[in-house]
């Protein structure tokens, strides 16, 4: 058993975009700490699919296959699995997309996507989950940020600003849940091997760049996000609020 600040037994956690990479490691991780596990995303087969794996490990598994970018099918899914399934004690706010471009040439409609995948859905889900948590006067949420919260890369400028957004969306809502008893924290991960990073894990030039760049020298492996995860979830940080967190093996503190 986990030591008792770390145990999740009896909680439930709703983790977003999971089907795969960091959300389904994450959504993996809070089960061995004992948390029930409700997987999200648009592709009820993916989504099937990765219970069955979590269910194999002796986890309690359900899924719901709303869109996070669209308020009401946010709304509906929320209360269904309160009502249905049952209360939601954590919210791991990680879905999310990356598009590459030029700045000057980056497409109107994918700015547009972008921002409503990884600024947006933030709002929409973690609005209908508070109020269910701030009626229980107890919750956590975690909003999964990135080390692009403060660093930026030619080509990415959108993104960047959409995690910007996360890290401050993160603050405003403790500034406005903390008194209602929530905990809401941002995860900020750097360089990870997933498969929204499979481009760049395959380029050997940008590989090279990342250890050079990165104090411990290599990519990140999403097991290494789960402590960070199970620690904001938990009773441990019942005095941490409006923080972010990197795990970025040392990337945003050394030029």
């Amino acid at each position: 058993m986990a030591y008792p600040l770390f145990d999740l037994t009896g909680s439930r956690a709703l983790v977003t975009g999971s089907s795969q990479g960091i959300g389904f490691a994450l959504a993996r991780g809070l089960a061995e700490h004992g948390a029930s596990i409700v997987l999200n995303g648009r592709d009820r087969a993916r989504l099937e699919i990765a219970a069955g794996q979590l269910k194999e490990t002796g986890a309690t598994v359900s899924v719901s296959d709303f869109d996070v970018t669209e308020a009401e099918a946010v709304k509906r899914g929320v209360d269904a699995i309160e009502a249905e399934v049952g209360a939601i004690d954590i919210l791991v706010n990680n879905a999310g997309m990356q598009f590459r471009s030029p700045l000057e040439d980056f497409p109107i409609d994918r700015w547009e996507q972008l921002l409503k995948t990884n600024v947006s859905s933030v709002f929409y889900v973690g609005q209908a989950v508070a109020k269910h948590m701030i009626s229980r006067g107890r919750g956590k949420i975690i909003n999964i940020a990135s080390v692009q919260s403060e660093l930026a890369r030619p080509g990415i400028a959108p993104y960047t600003a959409s995690k910007g957004a996360v890290k401050n969306l993160t603050r405003g809502m403790c500034t406005d849940w903390a008194k209602h008893g929530l905990q809401i924290n941002a995860l900020a991960p750097g360089y990870f091997k997933t498969p929204l990073n499979q481009a760049l894990v395959d380029s050997q030039e940008f590989s090279s760049w990342l250890e050079k760049r990165t104090p411990a020298g290599r990519w990140g492996d999403v097991e290494e996000l789960v402590g960070a995860a199970v620690f904001l979830s938990s009773k441990a940080s019942s005095f941490v609020n409006g923080h972010t967190l990197y795990v970025d093996g040392g990337i945003t503190t050394s030029l």
